[in-house]
């Protein structure tokens, strides 16, 4: 009887976690799909990025509020120091992260969000290396395949943006249908969609280092997701009569474009870190990254399938560069893991965004392992 039961539990550690983090994968582009024909039907990115953290921060709040009411007594002290650390974070993940990316898939496709976001690892790597809160040892295989896969997959995006090449698959849906109108992507500049997507995921690495270095200091994560969130919506909310100006961007039509922000704020806020949280408590940051690349493909099954959009060969070259070189680098995480080599914490408890698995992908641990 003991066996049956422990071989059942052995089941639900292997099975389960891996179809949650599928699901998960499948979950992410779907809203992110939806948010893109969200933008398609006249939503301003900006405006989406403000609605979206609002009903995000007002759905954590009686989560939090709860919280310090059960104050146990062991939770840091919020000292100026660290709520100016918040307000940084909130800055870099919130206001400059989303609002960048957005705009980058606004001109071009989750696609090419999907793609270009799975390099934040390496850069994330980079960074650290630059901060020197990690070494970089030439001599070392696991060094050595870290900083070769950020090489393939800072260069399979390049390949992904700047080369088309020949059509490989489209499905164009027929004129005659009148609803299929309201899935044709709008006209894109896909060069400086993939810039703004790059440029977005550069920030959302020095997030990772700046949010890795507050854990530490401040280890009470539910209290840093919450104001991070509030300090960054409060950001976007200041600058947004700046950033989108016309006030048709702000008009959610009833259907896709309110679907896309409840959606997207309570998937995000609630579900999505979770089950990821929970994943990662069972198998481990490694496991939990590497489904990472699968966003790729259902980003292009979605595009294809309900934004008519087309498959290229340089997308398809790129895409392999970069989920090659992302695991080049996992790899050299995993092996690093295993020989516990002293390196920093990194965030791998909420996603905040929905679409970009990478933005919580655990690159660096703990110098007594993974802190799930």
């Amino acid at each position: 009887m003991a066996n049956g039961t422990s071989e059942t539990w052995s089941w639900v550690d292997d099975v389960v976690p891996f179809v949650a983090m599928f699901t998960l994968t499948c979950l992410d582009m779907s809203v992110l799909t939806l948010v893109k024909e969200a933008m398609n039907d006249g939503l301003g990115s900006i405006a989406y990025v403000v609605y979206h953290n609002s009903l995000g921060t007002l759905v954590l709040l009686p989560i939090f509020m709860f919280r310090m009411l059960r104050n146990d007594g062991v939770r840091p002290p919020l000292t100026f120091r660290i709520l100016l650390r918040f307000f940084i974070l909130g800055l870099l993940g919130i206001c400059l992260f989303q609002v960048v990316l957005y705009v980058g898939v606004n001109y071009s496709s989750p696609t090419l969000a999907s793609a270009i976001t799975n390099l934040i690892p390496g850069n994330t790597f980079l960074f650290a290396v630059i901060f020197r809160m990690e070494k970089l040892d030439t001599r070392s295989s696991i060094s050595v395949a870290k900083l070769s896969g950020t090489i393939i997959a800072i260069s399979g995006a390049m390949v992904f943006t700047f080369y088309q090449g020949p059509q490989l698959f489209a499905t164009i849906p027929s004129p005659d249908s009148p609803g299929d109108q309201t899935l044709l992507s709008q006209p894109s500049n896909w060069v400086l969609g993939g810039v703004l997507i790059f440029v977005a995921a550069t920030f959302r690495s020095l997030w990772n280092v700046l949010q890795s270095a507050t854990a530490r200091e401040y280890q009470d994560q539910n209290t840093i997701v919450f104001f991070y969130i509030l300090f960054g919506t409060i950001q976007c909310i200041a600058l947004s009569p700046f950033l989108e100006p016309n006030l048709s961007a702000w008009a959610m039509r009833p259907g896709v474009g309110v679907t896309a922000v409840i959606l997207g704020a309570i998937y995000s806020t609630a579900f999505h870190s979770n089950v990821q949280t929970w994943c990662l408590k069972k198998k481990g940051p490694v496991f939990v990254a590497m489904f990472s690349p699968l966003s790729i493909v259902m980003g292009v099954i979605l595009g294809v399938t309900f934004l008519g959009d087309s498959l290229h060969l340089g997308s398809a070259i790129g895409a392999i560069m970069i989920a090659l070189g992302f695991y080049f680098v996992m790899w050299g995480k995993a092996k690093e893991k295993n020989k516990l080599v002293p390196v920093i914490e990194e965030d791998s408890v909420v996603a905040d965004e929905p679409g970009s698995s990478d933005q919580n992908t655990p690159l660096l641990s703990s110098r007594n392992g993974s802190k799930c």
